[in-house]
């Protein structure tokens, strides 16, 4: 049985984050106060997160129901290791976020910037609040939130191209959440007669009927698979390619902290706290799941290599890696299941820095093709630097944090006696190596082409550069000391 702690200090995080977009909104006359709002609240929330760390390694599991609606229908938090991992990276990474966001929309001298800081600080709200939810229902509400505050930024630009990636955005995760994670809720709550988490035991999860009711069990768990489009997997994934339309900051929000990680986390915690082990096991839910979940990898790497604009080329990578987190916990070996937790953390350092890149070299540059960045990693060494970096984690190259993800999870595979799943991941880091080196190459050992100048191109503002350098130095810090996320993840499923 968990050692519960319940106390009002795990409101605290969602508190501040609640508080923080109408403080935004109030300094709106004032653009240093306004984001020095931002930063304040990054920095709070992710010490009041912090202030929980030693009791969850110790554990212990907060626990706080805020208030009941029905019998078994709660407005009820947690913060257990799988909490932590999810809360730590949305917190921090939105001091670094915060950071860029001041040099690239003043560089750029973008529109509308106190509703854009507004939404943004709303969509942490969202992504603390799934990070923290205890049951089902608690989580769909924070699901929501993040899909309706990221809505105005993919549509940031307000153009048609703005608009009509913004509407795709909507239709793909409000249409599946309306017609397939609602539905998911209902039949729980129906076959369990509760929608808390099983926090504390992975093995067994949720009272389902398995016995019983095993057709309508898998149904359910299909109904959940389908609802929870944010980890993009295919089918569902063509929205993530198409919000690439807002600007850079935001794609690192969609595809490192908020969005895309509420996805996969949200799989984890049905998978794990949810089903459990025991049912996933008895009905074979999660082989066929961790196969579409390769099925993605494969596809999506394979997609990414024919794309020559750096965002897209990413945004299909997004697609690609977040499936390691999936095919991980659906694997459910010890070895698989902490990869793929862990690389919720390490894919979203890694990531945020890639776009952090990209979006350097637009506002230093302009450019957005590949092809034509021949030679421009001398122009901004610091910003290819931390690319490269990045780029060497997401391909799997030792010491940096993306090659301890890959390490467990082809031992997991091997663990679950599935050598087509080892092939898959082989596979996966020579595509990913085949669509990110050519960047790298093109950058440091290409020539410029004949009668193009470069001596007028200089790095992104400082406040650009250090955030996008320092997240590519903590995914090797992670690679080192890969512990660090690890613990929780042990901590979490008693490994």
């Amino acid at each position: 049985m968990a050692d519960y702690i319940v106390s009002t200090q795990v409101l605290a995080p969602l508190a501040i984050t609640l508080v923080a977009p109408f403080a935004v909104w109030l300094a709106r006359g004032d653009e240093n106060r306004r984001e020095a709002v931002s930063f304040v609240a990054a920095a709070s929330t992710f010490i009041s997160i912090l202030t929980m760390v030693p009791q969850v390694l110790a554990g212990k599991i907060w626990l706080y129901t805020l208030f009941t609606i029905l019998p078994g229908i709660e407005i009820k938090f947690c913060v257990d290791g799988l909490s932590l991992v999810f809360g730590i990276i949305a917190t921090l990474l939105w001091f670094f976020a915060t950071s860029y966001n001041v040099g690239y929309m003043r560089s750029l001298k973008e529109h509308a910037q106190t509703r854009y800081y507004f939404c943004f600080a709303t969509a942490i709200f969202g992504a603390v609040g799934v990070a923290f939810s205890a049951n089902v229902f608690t989580l769909y509400l924070f699901y929501e939130v993040i899909t309706v505050f990221t809505y105005p930024l993919v549509a940031h630009h307000q153009d048609d191209e703005a608009y009509s990636g913004a509407r795709k955005y909507l239709v793909y995760l409000m249409g599946t959440s309306k017609l397939f994670l609602l539905p998911a809720m209902v039949l729980t709550y129906v076959l369990c007669g509760t929608l808390d988490f099983h926090l504390g035991d992975i093995l067994t999860g949720m009272p389902f009927p398995v016995k019983d009711h095993p057709v309508l069990v898998t149904v359910t768990y299909a109904l959940y698979i389908a609802g929870l489009a944010k980890a993009a997997l295919m089918p569902f994934h063509n929205w993530l390619p198409s919000a690439m339309v807002a600007p850079t900051p935001v794609s690192a929000l969609l595809h490192a902290v908020a969005v895309v990680k509420a996805g996969v986390f949200c799989v984890c915690r049905v998978v794990l706290s949810g089903f459990g082990l025991e049912t996933m096991q008895a009905l074979n839910l999660g082989i066929p799941t961790a196969f579409l979940a390769a099925l993605t990898i494969v596809a999506a790497s394979i997609i990414a290599l024919t794309k020559d604009d750096l965002k897209a080329r990413l945004a299909y990578s997004t697609v690609s890696q977040l499936s390691y987190v999936v095919i991980g916990v659906c694997m459910l070996t010890p070895f698989a299941v902490q990869g793929g937790v862990v690389h919720i953390a390490h894919h979203a350092f890694s990531k945020i820095t890639l776009f952090f890149a990209a979006g350097a070299i637009y506002v230093a540059t302009h450019l957005k093709k590949i092809s034509l960045m021949d030679g421009l990693g001398w122009r901004l060494p610091w910003t290819f630097g931390a690319f490269s970096i990045a780029s060497l984690s997401m391909i799997g190259v030792p010491l940096a944090c993306g090659f301890v993800t890959k390490w467990y999870l082809v031992n997991g595979a091997l663990q679950a006696n599935q050598v087509i799943l080892v092939i898959a991941l082989l596979g996966s880091t020579l595509l990913n190596a085949s669509y990110f080196g050519p960047v790298i190459y093109r950058a440091f050992f290409k020539k410029p082409a004949e009668g193009v100048d470069l001596s007028h191109y200089s790095e992104a503002p400082l406040t650009m550069v250090v955030p996008l350098f320092t997240t590519a130095v903590i995914s090797i810090v992670l690679g080192v000391y890969p512990e660090i996320f690890l613990n929780f993840v042990k901590v979490f499923g008693h490994f």
